[in-house]
């Protein structure tokens, strides 16, 4: 028996806003990451979403990723402009561990970005202390208690893994050089703070993804916004200063109904973005 032709066209119309109604995603890559790592992530996202445009930046690549953060940012909002300009519905932001705070930065300084969903997957936002082989990568001579030698300096203030190293037995030091995360997070007043705070608060929603077992991120609570104390105790992310103060909008966000928590065991640093368990629980029903 043939459907009535009228039946046959809402069928037809309801599977093209199916397809075409998925938000644009824009994927921003971590430190020493590239496109390349990308492709997995990028495919689970068109197999369940099929139509979804999908655009991994491909700036600031491999070793050129060490640049200092703030110039990261100011050629990435380059990038993702034109992007948002062409989303009327709005664009969703997936961000990987250093290019989550890429992202955040992003959303602080564009006072016109339509990113309706950010997802920050296993990010230092809170900031980065731990002996991890990135660390003895990059300074294969010194131990996290000396580091903030290097990063709490002009110079050292020219490698991005410097602008997030957030020592706590040296809070006056990082409060004193550091002129990226003590800014995004508030931690240092200045003038820009209530303009980034209401740029945030134009998401809709903020994903925090992360795991005890990352081996990275450290304390792997910063993916959630938590961080130690001067005893290297945790503080989870609800006692932290910047929440309490509601220093740029995450209390107020958190109060809206806009905060996700997504832990997952068992997943290291450099699998979270190929890892389908992590992806289906985590990141897909956001991604509409």
């Amino acid at each position: 028996m043939r459907a009535p032709w009228p039946l046959l066209l809402l069928l037809l119309l309801s599977g093209v806003r199916r397809t075409a109604g998925y938000k644009p995603v824009i994927i921003v890559h971590g430190l020493l990451d590239g496109p390349k790592q990308f492709k997995t992530l990028s495919q689970f996202i068109t197999k369940v979403h099929p139509g979804t445009e999908v655009s991994v930046l491909d700036l600031y690549n491999g070793i050129s990723s060490l640049k200092p953060m703030w110039r990261q940012v100011r050629d990435f909002r380059q990038a993702v402009y034109p992007i948002m300009q062409k989303a009327s519905g709005g664009v969703h932001f997936l961000c990987f561990s250093q290019g989550g705070l890429i992202c955040r930065a992003l959303l602080a300084t564009i006072p016109d970005h339509n990113v309706h969903t950010f997802i920050s997957l296993s990010s230092p936002q809170a900031g980065q202390y731990g002996d991890t082989s990135y660390l003895r990568w990059l300074f294969p001579t010194y131990l996290k208690r000396t580091v903030f030698r290097i990063c709490y300096n002009r110079y050292g203030q020219k490698v991005s893994f410097c602008d997030y190293w957030n020592d706590p037995h040296h809070r006056s030091l990082f409060l004193q050089s550091n002129n990226f995360l003590a800014l995004l997070n508030g931690d240092k007043p200045h003038r820009e703070m209530k303009a980034w705070r209401e740029n945030f608060l134009r998401i809709t929603k903020l994903v925090l993804i992360g795991g005890p077992d990352d081996g990275v991120i450290t304390p792997w609570q910063s993916s959630h916004f938590g961080f130690y104390d001067r005893n290297e105790n945790i503080v989870e992310t609800r006692n932290q200063k910047f929440y309490a103060r509601d220093s740029f909008g995450l209390k107020t966000l958190d109060a809206q109904g806009g905060v996700s928590v997504c832990v997952h065991s068992g997943v290291r640093h450099t699998s979270w973005h190929s890892n389908y368990t992590v992806f289906n629980s985590c990141i897909e029903e956001w991604l509409i």
